[in-house]
């Protein structure tokens, strides 16, 4: 928190140069308006001084700035008329450039006090994601991953979107999701199916009685003391997978999610499921039977799981990122650089601002294990 709030100050000490244009203006102004004719009255321009200040100094910079400002106003009339002291004019002019001083000092003041608790907010926001939704080990048993969350909204850190991995004794079992809605309740709803997949995703046998235990998580974690009529208000999207370290097809079971992509030699094979599932949390209202599917996953292929927010991200036209189409050919087989790539490019198409979060994973199988 100290390193943020020094952050603060960073702007304005590297600014400082930049008070000698107020200084400068004060000066100009102040000989010009002793040199000049006495029915030319520059004196109301001093004024412009304090007022570029806030622009990149603080309150006692401001202050300084407002105070020279009083006093080349109050030299000025000295010089002018030395004999009547002061005139009417002048006086009237002096307490105008107190009053905008004083102003703009207060209004530094609660500028650099919001900034701090904006900080705070941030700092608190960067804390929660950590804890909650942590990126992924770069290293899963012969897996290489990388993961990246893109916050839709300019100073959140972290949303509905989440992602997760567990390690097995056979393999790397990884979910993805999105939960339904935006907001606080979004990040808590994400954060309890987080916590249920991190505690079962090592017991459950199968990856169908893991899903099965998800969607009763979500089912009665989602539901206050005494509510029964929530069911089917809140659901969260998800598709999970189980990688064996020792080669063989991945299983998948897709709960209403955006399906994998499979890129080899910069070729995208999308893998759709059969039957998708119903999303976490309607469960109760559907019973399914949820059915495995499987594709192959072989070394130096990547595997990009993703949500929605990546694929209906619009441009200026309202066109869709088109996301098989624009990774067709991409080589890099690196997590990491893939993503980076995904990124730039995604936040090209829509113009630098999403309109909904989005979170992707991209995994590569370096090399299958010895038994």
């Amino acid at each position: 928190m100290a390193q943020r709030s020094a952050g603060l100050r960073q702007p304005e000490r590297a600014s400082r140069a930049l008070v000698a244009i107020p200084v400068a203006w004060i000066v100009a102004v102040s000989l010009i308006d002793i040199l000049a004719p006495p029915d030319i009255h520059l004196g109301p321009l001093l004024v412009a001084a304090p007022a570029i200040t806030p622009s990149f100094g603080g309150p006692r910079t401001v202050g300084l700035v407002a105070a020279l400002a009083v006093i080349a106003q109050t030299t000025i009339g000295l010089v002018r008329d030395p004999d009547a002291m002061l005139s009417s004019n002048h006086q009237a002019q002096i307490i105008a450039l107190i009053l905008v001083g004083i102003c703009l000092v207060i209004f530094c003041v609660v500028r650099d006090r919001r900034a701090k608790e904006l900080m705070q907010v941030r700092y608190v926001s960067e804390t929660a994601q950590r804890v909650v939704l942590p990126s992924l080990p770069r290293q899963l048993g012969p897996l290489r991953a990388a993961s990246l969350y893109l916050a839709a909204e300019a100073e959140a850190r972290i949303g509905g979107d989440l992602f997760a991995a567990a390690r097995t004794t056979s393999g790397t079992r990884l979910m993805i999701g999105d939960v339904r809605g935006k907001g606080l309740t979004a990040v808590n709803d994400a954060a309890l199916l987080l916590g249920a997949f991190r505690g079962a995703a090592h017991r459950q046998a199968s990856l169908g009685e893991l899903v099965a235990y998800l969607d009763r998580s979500v089912c009665w974690d989602l539901m206050e003391p005494g509510e029964t009529s929530l069911y089917g208000e809140t659901f969260i999207t998800a598709t999970l997978l189980d990688i064996p370290d020792h080669g063989g097809r991945v299983q998948m079971i897709s709960c209403g999610h955006p399906p994998p992509i499979v890129l080899r030699n910069g070729r995208p094979t999308t893998m759709d499921a059969r039957i998708p599932a119903p999303p976490l949390g309607l469960g109760e209202l559907s019973h399914p039977r949820y059915r495995v599917d499987s594709f192959p996953f072989e070394p130096g292929d990547l595997l990009l799981l993703y949500t929605d927010g990546v694929t209906e991200a619009r441009d200026s036209t309202g066109t869709f990122y088109p996301l098989a189409e624009r990774i067709t050919g991409w080589t890099e087989n690196d997590p990491d650089a893939f993503l980076d790539r995904l990124r730039r490019d995604l936040l090209h198409h829509v113009g630098g601002h999403l309109n909904d979060d989005a979170a992707m994973i991209a995994i590569k199988r370096t090399a299958t294990p010895r038994a």
